[in-house]
């Protein structure tokens, strides 16, 4: 039997993991640590950094190459065909590590289930799997912590969304307050800027995090530049953005 342990690590502070995330680090017989290419090697330094300050006995360490996502066809399509190669892969790491059963563990950026994907392709590896998640700081709250602002307005809700959302249906109806994730073109350059105000902060709660907020028409085209500059400076950049309509 193979016990899977989906663990929320926060934004790449070690500060960021819970009691429940450093127990379940050390209750693993194996973790899984994913490479996603020369250009995003900080983030696999980073989760070395973790085990190495957050373990206190041995457990085995395995590194995989993340498989490539395909850059044509339907997006629903390829993104599926991608999870399922991530499974395979996984599967093949858990089948030459832990050939007797045990324990797996994966650090998952944020948390699990808030714009992640790790909990749908663990849903592929059979009912052989058991899943747990440990749940961890999102980016979401390292914003608005870094930022000293509320999440929501008195008693209003929020939408959470993407910048393709965002970029391909406009401004939601009857919403005010919207988060944006998962937003590699700067979909706010959509909107009408007098309208909004925006807390943008990349690479959160990291040595060089960076924060922008203001009325979107001044504090959108210098988070535009300063986001292009980052990306090239750290080979990726992970970003989160508050927009707050007639604030």
């Amino acid at each position: 039997m193979i016990h899977l342990s989906l663990i929320g690590i926060g934004t790449g502070n070690p500060d960021h993991l819970t009691r429940a995330a450093i127990r379940a680090m050390n209750a693993a017989d194996l973790i899984l640590l994913p490479h996603k290419g020369e250009a995003k090697s900080e983030l696999l330094d980073l989760r070395r950094a973790i085990c190495a300050e957050m373990l206190t006995r041995p457990v085995r360490i395995a590194e995989f190459d993340m498989p490539s996502r395909a850059e044509q066809g339907m997006y629903v399509d390829v993104v599926m065909e991608w999870h399922d190669a991530i499974a395979a892969i996984w599967m093949e790491q858990i089948a030459r590590n832990l050939p007797d059963g045990g324990t797996v563990a994966l650090l998952v950026w944020g948390d699990p289930s808030l714009y992640d994907s790790s909990l749908r392709i663990a849903e592929r590896l059979g009912p052989s799997v058991e899943i747990s998640v440990v749940p961890g700081i999102t980016s979401i709250q390292a914003l608005t912590a870094a930022h000293g602002i509320c999440l929501n307005r008195l008693a209003g809700p929020v939408l959470i969304t993407t910048g393709r959302q965002l970029r391909d249906h406009g401004w939601p109806n009857r919403v005010r307050d919207i988060v944006v994730m998962l937003d590699g073109h700067c979909a706010f350059q959509t909107l009408e800027p007098e309208h909004f105000m925006i807390w943008w902060g990349a690479y959160l709660g990291m040595e060089h995090q960076a924060l922008a907020k203001g009325p979107l028409a001044l504090a959108g085209p210098e988070i535009i530049e300063r986001r292009a500059a980052l990306r090239q400076k750290h080979g990726w950049i992970m970003d989160v953005y508050l927009l707050r309509q007639d604030a």
